[in-house]
């Protein structure tokens, strides 16, 4: 029995309502932060608070940069961001496509043995971690924030899954024209994974740029400090500054979210075409 047409327009107009209301209810929170990082001083504490801001203003942005330090901070999180994304890129994808393409022995037994590390929470690697970087005199350094983000079991993972899908007939026919492992990486392999490569680099860089608990742990000078430790050193010193306050998640909030906009078609399509590699 087929259904009338009108029903089946109302029940995709229901499914679409309430996925406009679930989003426009996730995004209310980010709408009123950056709303009220544009109030006057002392205006978001009324009662009830304002949605928007009686008279727009700049004076919390300026009194950021120009007394908090939040410029430092700020090129300290994209120094710290970009060199974990870039390492990170050339380690796992090196690592995923050995153990994609490349026989050795044990190689099967190694990849489970990571695997299993996902289970492990990533609070219980602190401490000996810690440890690690302060016997290495990493502590209080921007290396000992890099580091432990140079490669992740995730993104070796994600590069295997979709490197599986390379013909090794293409592998094969570059080492009989007598090209190396590296050659064939980097001219024949790597130009292939680009989709995966752009996944890896938005998640890779979201997840530094975000990251509070590890650098909170091992930077002790203020002036290394990334920008969500500084932001919530900056909760502590103006907790009455609501705008203050406000104007700063715009400003630790806001690169990470442009850049995840931007690209969110390749991180997505990555995702998807890892999934069904192998």
């Amino acid at each position: 029995m087929s259904r009338p047409v009108g029903e089946s327009g109302w029940r995709t107009l229901r499914v679409n309502g309430a996925l406009l209301a679930l989003a426009a209810l996730s995004l209310a929170p980010l709408a009123w932060m950056l709303s009220v990082s544009f109030m006057p001083r002392g205006e978001a504490a009324q009662f009830p608070p304002p949605l928007l801001p009686s008279t727009v203003t700049l004076d919390n942005y300026r009194e950021l940069f120009a007394r908090t330090g939040m410029a430092r901070d700020f090129g300290n999180s994209l120094l710290v961001s970009l060199a974990i994304t870039a390492l990170s890129l050339l380690f796992n994808t090196l690592a995923g496509y050995a153990f994609a393409k490349l026989r050795f022995r044990g190689r099967e037994r190694i990849f489970q043995l990571l695997l299993a590390a996902l289970v492990v929470p990533a609070q219980v690697a602190m401490l000996p971690l810690f440890l690690l970087m302060k016997q290495l005199g990493l502590v209080n350094s921007y290396w000992g924030v890099i580091i432990p983000g140079m490669a992740s079991v995730f993104g070796i993972f994600l590069v295997r899954q979709y490197a599986r899908g390379i013909p090794d007939a293409l592998i094969e026919a570059a080492r009989i024209d007598g090209a190396g492992e590296l050659r064939i990486f980097f001219q024949v392999v790597l130009p292939l994974l680009k989709p995966v490569l752009a996944t890896l680099a938005v998640f890779t860089f979201m997840g530094a740029w975000n990251d509070f608990m590890w650098p909170l742990i091992v930077l002790t000078d203020q002036e290394r400090y990334t920008l969500p430790v500084a932001l919530a050193a900056l909760s502590r010193e103006y907790i009455m500054d609501v705008e203050l306050m406000m104007a700063g998640a715009v400003v630790t909030v806001l690169p990470v979210l442009a850049l995840f906009l931007l690209l969110q078609r390749y991180y997505v399509q990555g995702l998807l075409l890892g999934s069904v590699k192998g």
